[in-house]
């Protein structure tokens, strides 16, 4: 029961409805979509905290997770016109990029020497490069560092690419997966609500779409992540919508590693306007996923976007993982304003927030497999 459990609960403080969630989760029984939206509207961030805990707890014990990994971004044009995006920028726009292939490959290969385990490879949809250039840009960097793994672009950015180059999904995440990459990252996914979408990102690969891919990559045995954006125009019930499509999904393949909550930042973009989600609210959000993707093994909180003091508060709210040491290497938030502007944290700093919020540090590949534990 719950008052056994979680003994601080008790009717004088919290609904009945509250308490009959909390003894589920106890339990280990599945909340619904309709007690989801309830635990955001109503749940006390305390309340809250504890049950993330005990679901945190129950998938993970004590351990928080980290890698050594860079963030390689090939290029920031893009084909697409997302109006909460900071980053993108048209060919031949000041401030644009687009490295070469030999050029990325001699980034991985200077940051080589820290010991990273890890490449995150994403950036813009360029209208210029299809699947066959970017499994030659695997290729290069896996000759180089033959030994890092490579988690590398959205499904936003496989659609595009295998598009241009008149190629099925399937077919082109072979390729890659031949090429060398390991596991793809969870970003595009924005929010899956349809109507929501059309008015922040009509021209980027659909909610639907964005699912095909990640489920056909789980068919292929690639594993993915799994991201939301929040804090730009949804409400509660979007949030649930797109976490019920993700546990769904995840119930089919099993084929997610992480879940990422991603904050929307509002500098430099068509969103200016909205004011950004209070820590209250990120932490908020941060315990209500973890207790409702009671199917995704890992829950991450990305430091570049939140910063360093609330990515350690959120180690109370059901979160796991902290990303990695990043070596100031991505540029993504930084343009929209987040709180690191030249993101990068070594492995002592990493294991000192862990240490701190009283959880146990262990190093990481990018599947998870265990490589040192303090």
């Amino acid at each position: 029961m719950s008052s056994t459990i979680f003994p601080l609960f008790n009717q004088s403080v919290i609904s009945p409805e509250l308490l009959r969630i909390a003894g589920k989760v106890a339990s280990g029984e599945r909340i619904s979509a309709e007690e989801g939206i309830l635990l955001f509207r109503e749940g006390p961030l305390p309340y809250l905290a504890v049950l993330a805990d005990h679901v945190r707890h129950r998938i993970n014990g004590k351990q928080v997770f980290f890698n050594r990994n860079i963030h390689l971004e090939p290029t920031n044009i893009c084909v697409n016109h997302c109006a909460f995006c900071s980053y993108r920028r048209r060919k031949g726009e000041e401030g644009c990029w687009e490295f070469g292939i030999d050029e990325l490959a001699q980034m991985a290969a200077s940051h080589a020497i820290s010991g990273i385990t890890e490449i995150h490879l994403v950036g813009g949809v360029h209208p210029d490069r299809d699947v066959h250039f970017y499994a030659d840009l695997i290729r290069a960097i896996k000759a180089i560092v033959p030994d890092v793994q490579i988690k590398a672009f959205t499904a936003v950015e496989i659609d595009a690419m295998c598009q241009f180059a008149n190629m099925e999904i399937r077919e082109g995440l072979s390729l890659l997966k031949e090429a060398g990459l390991v596991s793809l990252p969870g970003g595009g996914a924005e929010i899956f609500d349809e109507t929501l979408r059309a008015k922040i990102c009509p021209d980027k690969t659909g909610s639907q779409e964005w699912l095909n891919i990640h489920r056909t990559a789980h068919q292929l045995g690639i594993p993915t992540n799994s991201t939301m954006l929040y804090g730009l125009i949804e409400d509660y019930a979007h949030r649930i919508d797109h976490l019920s499509r993700l546990r769904a999904l995840q119930d089919e393949t099993g084929g997610f590693n992480a879940f990422i909550p991603l904050k929307f930042r509002h500098y430099n973009n068509r969103f200016s306007h909205i004011e950004e989600q209070t820590t209250v609210e990120d932490l908020k959000n941060y315990a209500v996923s973890r207790i409702f993707l009671d199917n995704i093994p890992h829950l991450k909180a990305y430091w570049p976007m939140i910063g360093k003091q609330v990515a350690q508060l959120s180690l109370a709210f059901g979160v796991d993982d902290l990303d990695g040491t990043i070596d100031d290497t991505t540029r993504i938030y930084s343009m929209a304003g987040s709180e690191e502007q030249s993101p990068a944290a070594t492995t002592g700093q990493l294991k000192e927030m862990i240490i701190g919020a009283g959880f146990i540090p262990v190093e990481r590949d990018t599947l998870y497999n265990v490589l040192r534990s303090d």
